[in-house]
């Protein structure tokens, strides 16, 4: 049976895409994820949606309790988790608004538990392979369901992703850059390693609100300048999240 995980970003969890939603407390071995799960249906598939900040975005980036919140879907059944993020653009070519289906990352946080395991048993150490954290077939369910609705859209990105709350220096974008990064958040990497030890195929489809601040020709990012873009942009990731999930069903459902 299939139940699809959705990890809501700042501004992309909307709760209304749900059907027959109800909402369960829960808790883990690593304490309360960032809010109540909200269960429900799409098309007829078990979903479980999560705010990655909150329900009503109180939780700073670092203070996310990415562990929990991965524990708590997998508690909850879930057999892939979908995340959604907004995020900077550090190229010319990704545009505002632009959809982006991660395929890589880069980790530039300093202080979050990246790991479930803080300790082996003697001579079994876990060291999970990582080289392609974002699951192939989720990609080409998202990849093909962008295509189906015209939108504007990149097939790869590799995202860096920063401790935050606070937003990069000229020169720490400029570098985020030159490593070959094409988008940045305060985010995905966490989870996308924490998924993958967990072992749920996970996926994340970002959406560029601002070009961060290596343009010298524009201004630099803001709080207010990335809920423009939201408003006039969200309803795409409804609708790919709408779309995606029976594909998702149909293709991906786990043998019985």
């Amino acid at each position: 049976m299939t139940t699809i995980g959705i990890i809501g970003g700042s501004g992309l969890d909307n709760p209304d895409i749900l059907e027959n939603a109800q909402d369960q407390e829960v808790t883990t071995r690593w304490g309360q994820p960032s809010a109540p799960l909200r269960m429900g249906r799409i098309a007829g598939v078990d979903v479980v949606l999560l705010g990655r900040h909150g329900r009503e975005h109180t939780i700073a980036p670092s203070g996310v309790n990415f562990r929990a919140n991965i524990q708590a879907l997998k508690d909850a059944g879930c057999t892939h988790i979908l995340a959604t993020t907004a995020v900077g653009s550090l190229r010319e070519g990704i545009g505002r608004g632009d959809l982006v289906i991660i395929d890589q990352f880069i980790d530039f946080t300093k202080q979050r538990a990246m790991s479930f395991h803080e300790s082996f048993e003697p001579h079994q150490p876990i060291h999970t392979p990582m080289a392609e954290p974002f699951h192939a077939g989720l990609r080409s369910a998202l990849i093909q369901v962008c295509e189906q609705h015209r939108f504007a859209f990149h097939r790869t990105g590799t995202v860096i992703t920063i401790e935050g709350p606070r937003f990069s220096t000229r020169a720490e974008s400029t570098m985020f850059r030159a490593w070959g990064a094409d988008i940045i958040n305060m985010s995905i990497a966490t989870e996308a390693a924490l998924a993958n030890e967990a072992g749920i195929p996970y996926a994340a489809v970002a959406m560029s609100t601002d070009y961060d601040c290596w343009k010298t020709d524009e201004e630099p990012v803001s709080w207010e300048s990335i809920l423009a873009v939201f408003r006039d942009n969200a309803e795409k990731v409804t609708t790919l999240l709408v779309d995606v999930i029976p594909l998702i069903e149909r293709t991906l459902r786990p043998p019985p």
